[in-house]
């Protein structure tokens, strides 16, 4: 699931700390850096567990108006379709989720407020009021209709971003990664499955971790060599007056370069470029572009460098 764009950026962002340390702990760091990893993991299931929690306040609401005294025909006999559900009560079920939220002990509890602003806003949306009256009434329209309410109501919730920033700070840059990946979960969901759907794991497979590993090692290994580097090649320019993040992003990027040959160069050159754009300032993109781009010529002509 944590896929090689999120590792390229938290790479990126844990060496930026730890190059501006002075007290330099290279295993620290590494652990820092899966430790982070793991809490996008953790967002991940926080924002299946969301979907639940809504449907469960909606729950309570309905019964507080049903058993008031003077509560009107529709209080005491309300479409009971959003409570029930049927994704929903798979999520709830699911075997792999309900572990995890146990071993981890993660919830909304402390963010009440919170789920009741989001709340309102689904109940009072054109998608709710559309799944409330349709005549379709299947496993698939009630799976659907929670793909289009994080797609269209979730997904860019300010309020849902204060919420996750206050409760981890490593959230900050993961939310819209992670929210691919919701996505792409309720669309697996099989009513088939029950309580056994599997959720997408941390890493595809053991590679990518290998991957994080040897990235991040290998970006402060050669930090010396690659900085001559884009000093040599900064000569026109006042280093002093780069973004340091620019500069870390470079270095990182000739260390996936230089020692991860699975990948082709352009692939690296353009991940770190279009990373540039979000995380540095607005001319980065072609700054790096052009500094990278001549690196890999030089390095190329010298023998050093043999992938495409």
């Amino acid at each position: 699931m944590i896929n090689r764009i999120l590792i390229r950026i938290k790479v990126v962002q844990i060496l930026y700390s730890y190059f501006l340390k002075e007290d330099k702990n290279m295993d620290a760091s590494e652990k820092e850096l899966f430790f982070s990893l793991n809490k996008a993991y953790e967002l991940y299931h926080m924002l299946l567990l969301l979907m639940i929690e809504l449907t469960d306040a909606q729950y309570s609401r309905i019964e507080v108006a049903r058993t008031k005294y003077l509560a009107t025909q529709e209080e005491k006999n309300p479409n009971p379709r959003f409570i029930h559900n049927r994704f929903v009560a798979q999520l709830k079920a699911n075997h792999a989720l309900s572990d995890y939220i146990k071993e981890n002990k993660i919830s909304w509890k402390n963010d009440s407020d919170f789920i009741r602003i989001l709340l309102d806003k689904i109940l009072a949306s054109d998608i709710y009021k559309e799944y409330m009256v349709s005549e379709e009434d299947s496993y698939e329209a009630d799976r659907e209709f929670w793909r289009r309410i994080f797609k269209h109501i979730i997904i860019g919730n300010q309020e849902l971003l204060d919420a996750l920033e206050s409760i981890s700070l490593y959230w900050n840059d993961d939310f819209d990664i992670i929210s691919t990946f919701v996505l792409k979960t309720i669309k697996r969901f099989d009513e088939k499955s029950d309580n056994e759907q599997t959720l997408l794991p941390m890493f595809k497979d053991e590679d990518d971790a290998t991957f994080a590993k040897e990235l991040f090692r290998n970006a402060i290994l050669k930090a010396d060599s690659n900085k001559e580097l884009i000093d040599q090649h900064t000569r026109n320019w006042e280093i002093d007056r780069v973004a340091f993040m620019d500069i870390v992003i470079m270095l990182v990027a000739l260390a996936e370069i230089e020692t991860i040959p699975s990948i082709p160069v352009k692939v690296s050159l353009n991940e770190y470029i279009e990373m540039a754009k979000s995380y540095s300032t607005p001319k980065s993109g072609h700054f790096i572009n052009g500094i990278l781009d001549t690196i890999v010529n030089q390095l190329k002509k010298e023998g050093s460098l043999t992938k495409e």
